[in-house]
């Protein structure tokens, strides 16, 4: 850093202003490169981009350099440059500059730009990690020395992002998941909408808070951990369909498939029920995987995923019973804790009987869950927010999309009865007195809000995180989040 800062020096002594306002630029690498013909005329280009090789030849030299769309080889030649050829010796890999020139290709058959005018764009101060790359005949790729360090990578993503190319395109499709997303929503003629962050009460899924607490009206609030009590209120006064993309926020552990702040689409439909959003479900994800991937398949862990519909459907008692032999239907709490032993599945002692279901059925069925598969009707216990079955007591109508051994959707038949409602409510603050810290708390208005009249309903959450995860071929959140939470470095 020293070095560089001496050239930085050097560079403001020479009358050059190593960090100017702005530069025009028109082409990229790749367009240059796909549309050069050696038979036509000399194009000129302007270009800008980071250094990333850097090859002095004395009154020659080679740099490459890299823009959002790739690499292309710089000529620089004195005669044409002058006294910028000689700043060009105090320059890096790592700084940014513009080049203008014409469009040629080399004796060694690369097209490149032969530098009519250079200019610093910024002078990098910190040196980046020079990943090393060789190209054998026949076009085997050898990376020597990676930024490869999960944790730097994470922590560092600017620097990640530059010299791991690959990277930009985890999120180019992140970006992409999303407008698809939101186009086949708004085709459908459902309106996205913005509910509050900070909440009063928080509910919609069963989840610990972040707490915090405004000091003008003195009262506590949280980050929400759902939308869906909000969007519900919206079905309430009218709207019969809308939907949120929002971060929710839950205070709870770290893995490969959960951080504190991810990324949700929820979604209600009025007069619909959770039959029919399975099926937009699945055409929903179809539709995407052919946006983003161009087919209806994704690579994942070594298997191929397809998310042509239909996609399975299988009840969660039938999926249990398939997978371990047990059929946990009508069974105490008791009994279940026995199976769960049996299992080697540990529940803590506060969790009531869909937890324990849910425990068996996490531990022992979903992670063979492969190829996409709706779990459905699931116990009453474990959905205090879901309509009651129409036809088998004691389970509510809900569906969970399974991909690749993970949760991606979770789906209801709404609750609209607000007497049941608060009854389920009040069945879950028992379980906190058992200490369930993630059942959920009584919130008035929304039962107030229900008491008004709620159509039938459907709703859906897709983690949109996870979803990234499928399609790009990702084992971990992280890699599909630009900032994942991290502890401090000091």
């Amino acid at each position: 850093m020293l070095r560089r800062r001496e050239e930085l020096e050097e560079l403001r002594k020479l009358g050059i202003n190593p960090y100017p306002h702005g530069f025009e630029r028109s082409d990229y690498s790749k367009q240059i490169v796909s549309g050069f013909q050696d038979e036509a005329p000399q194009s000129t280009v302007s270009v800008a981009g980071r250094i990333m090789t850097i090859r002095r030849m004395g009154k020659a030299s080679f740099c490459h350099i890299q823009d959002p769309h790739g690499k292309i080889q710089i000529y620089l030649k004195k005669d044409d440059l002058g006294s910028m050829y000689d700043a060009f010796k105090l320059l890096d890999i790592g700084d940014v500059i513009g080049i203008k020139g014409f469009v040629f290709r080399t004796k060694m058959g690369e097209v490149s730009i032969h530098a009519r005018e250079l200019v610093l764009l910024a002078k990098s101060i910190r040196p980046l990690p020079v990943v090393k790359e060789k190209v054998d005949e026949q076009g085997n790729k050898t990376v020597y020395d990676p930024f490869s360090d999960k944790e730097l990578r994470y922590r560092q993503r600017y620097v990640d992002l530059v010299v791991n190319p690959q990277v930009r395109e985890t999120f180019i499709k992140r970006a992409k998941i999303i407008s698809t997303m939101r186009r086949f929503l708004d085709d459908r003629g459902y309106l996205e909408v913005e509910t509050p962050v900070l909440q009063p009460i928080y509910g919609g899924a069963s989840a610990r808070p972040f707490k915090t607490h405004h000091n003008a009206l003195d009262i506590d609030l949280f980050l929400r951990i759902a939308d869906e009590l909000y969007l519900k209120r919206l079905i309430v006064g009218g709207f019969e369909g809308v939907y949120e993309i929002s971060k929710d926020f839950r205070n709870e552990g770290m893995d490969r498939t959960h951080n504190p702040e991810f990324t949700m689409m929820e979604l209600y439909v009025a007069y619909k029920d959770y039959q029919w959003m399975m099926a937009l479900t699945e055409q929903l994800v179809h539709d995407i995987a052919v946006a983003v991937n161009g087919k209806p398949t994704a690579s994942l862990g070594g298997n191929e995923i397809d998310f042509t519909p239909p996609w399975k459907r299988i009840s969660m008692f039938d999926a249990i019973k398939e997978r371990t032999g047990k059929d946990l239907r009508g069974k105490s709490e008791q009994e279940l804790r026995a199976v769960a032993r049996e299992l080697h599945v540990e529940v803590e002692p506060g969790l009531g009987s869909g937890a324990i279901i849910d425990a068996v059925f996490g531990e022992r069925v979903e992670p063979h869950l492969i190829q996409p598969t709706f779990i459905t009707d699931y116990p009453l216990e474990m959905s205090p927010l879901a309509k009651k079955h129409r036809s088998e007591s004691g389970l509510v109508e809900r569906f969970e999309g399974i991909v690749n051994g993970k949760e991606v959707c979770n789906a209801f038949s709404e609750l609209n009865d607000p007497l049941d409602q608060r009854e389920r409510f009040e069945e879950q603050m028992k379980l906190r007195a058992r200490g369930d810290e993630e059942a959920q708390v009584i919130d008035e208005d929304f039962l107030r809000s229900l008491e008004y009249g709620m159509p039938p309903t459907a709703g859906l959450g897709i983690g949109i995180d996870r979803l990234v995860m499928l399609l790009t071929n990702n084992e971990s959140i992280r890699d599909v989040i630009l900032f994942p939470q991290m502890k401090p470095e000091h």
